[in-house]
């Protein structure tokens, strides 16, 4: 009766795909280590009491009610407040849009700016939303090479290499999800001055803007001067809010290159008619209440990174660089004659040993090929149990 169209039946999500092997195993009684995703909640991290508070007393309040489809007024405003303060960006609570977390940003942005066969470059690897979204629009994407042995930095030889007068969008990711690289300001400039020289339009996902250990992030629209920039951020990360789903985009515009695109997104916004009402509430409390929350995390991300980088450095065919930011790493596996694959080797470990993490190639089929991606967020007595068995599967 009904034809399914083959844009969904492409969709993939490794992040999530590897679970459904997990959970059967879960139920046939193996004991699971989810290293596989990243929500701080699954481990020993909490919303922030005041936060709640904001939640609950919207609801006994009576803010039940459809809210404006950009997003509350006061929420914009607080945004625009954090935004400047954290990320030195001047933005207007009329250039923000507030969202159903970072994924529907995305979402309205390709749906609103790519036409079939249009080319959006991607950091190779990356957060595989941005891969699948691109095709579920008709777009074609494009991956440029970063360069594992340079901290993942991107090869800006190689963007260059890949414009095509079909590419419409570069992504940027900093601090990068899988990687964790936090990308120095020189490489940024260089970035935007290649989207403005091809009138290409940027979109910045800085999502773990806050979440950072050696150095500090800076946002890609505080030093791309006139070359226009889209910038996506949210609340699940810093903010310890992932199953809220709030989230927002933000036009960094100066010479008013980008036309109406951001009413067109608005329009998007309209037809799902708004986010979630309460949790708006709530994130006004979150920007504007304690921060403190903020730096014990880090400090507490900080003290498992060292150690997770330390451990499985020690194990022999597995080798990684140190996260900057965010709280993931990517490290490369010796396949050799054993494994056809990565998808393969995680599979295979999940099976022997109950240790889930994710296929690098989920990331990306050719720079993210040789490697898996874990989580650091359990505490240290959990990273060091998983460690053993990584190792002694190895051995």
């Amino acid at each position: 009766m009904v034809k399914i169209t083959d844009r969904v039946k492409k969709l993939e999500f490794s992040i999530l795909d590897v679970v459904i092997a997990a959970k059967k195993l879960e139920k046939e009684g193996k004991e699971i280590i989810y290293l596989n995703i990243g929500d701080p909640i699954q481990y020993d991290f909490d919303t922030p009491q005041h936060i709640k508070n904001a939640m609950i007393d919207a609801i006994q309040e009576g803010f039940n009610v459809y809210s404006d489809p950009r997003g509350e007024l006061e929420l914009r405003e607080a945004i625009s407040e954090k935004e400047k303060k954290i990320n030195n960006i001047d933005i207007s609570p009329e250039d923000i849009i507030v969202t159903a977390g970072v994924s529907e940003a995305l979402s309205f942005l390709l749906a609103a700016v790519i036409h079939p066969g249009d080319e959006v470059l991607i950091p190779g690897p990356a957060y595989p939303p941005y891969i699948s979204m691109t095709e579920f629009f008709d777009g074609k994407p494009i991956m440029y090479r970063t360069i594992e042995d340079m901290g993942w930095n991107p090869d800006l030889e190689d963007i260059q290499k890949k414009i095509s007068d079909k590419t419409k969008v570069l992504i940027v990711i900093t601090p990068n999800n899988p990687t964790g690289l936090i990308y120095k300001e020189k490489v940024l400039k260089e970035i935007s001055d290649l989207a403005g020289e091809h009138d290409i339009l940027v979109i910045s996902d800085e999502i773990y803007d806050q979440i950072t250990f050696d150095k500090k992030h800076i946002s890609t629209a505080a030093i791309s001067g006139d070359v226009p920039v889209i910038g996506v951020n949210g609340f699940s990360k810093a903010y310890l809010q992932p199953g809220w789903r709030l989230g927002y985009l933000y036009s960094h515009d100066p010479e008013n290159k980008l036309g109406d695109l951001l009413e067109n997104l608005v329009k998007e916004a309209r037809i799902r008619i708004s986010t979630n009402s309460p949790a708006q509430k709530a994130a006004i409390a979150a920007l504007r209440g304690p921060q403190d929350h903020i730096k014990e995390m880090n400090k507490k991300l900080k003290e498992r990174r060292d150690y997770a980088i330390k451990r499985v450095n020690e194990i022999e065919g597995i080798n990684a660089t140190k996260p900057e930011g965010a709280f993931y790493m990517f490290p490369r596996v010796e396949l050799g004659e054993r494994w056809d694959n990565d998808l393969e080797f995680v599979l295979d470990l999940l099976k022997k040993t109950g240790v889930l993490i994710v296929h690098g190639s989920g990331f990306d089929p050719e720079y993210g090929s040789g490697h898996f991606r874990m989580v650091f967020l359990p505490q240290v007595e959990i990273l060091e149990k998983a460690f053993q068995k990584i190792e002694e599967f190895m051995t």
